[in-house]
C-alpha cells in the first residue's frame, strides 16, 4: 500500500521528493506520491518535518 501526503499539513518543501528512492514524488502544492512507483519504504514519512505523510 502506498503512502500519501495530507494535504492540509503539505508545505511543499521538497523533503520528500530528495528522499524518495523510488522518485514516487512529484512537486506540487501539495506534494502528490504516485501509488504506482511507491515501494512503500516510508522513507519519504521519516523525513517530512511537518508529518504530513501516512500510511494508508
Amino acid at each position: 500500500m502506498a503512502h500519501k501526503i495530507i494535504a492540509d499539513k503539505c508545505i511543499s518543501c521538497g523533503c520528500c521528493k530528495d528522499a524518495c528512492p523510488a522518485e514516487a514524488i512529484a512537486e506540487g502544492n501539495p506534494y502528490t506520491i504516485d501509488a504506482e512507483k511507491c515501494m512503500d519504504c516510508g522513507v519519504c514519512a521519516s523525513q517530512c518535518p511537518n508529518e504530513a505523510i501516512t500510511a494508508e
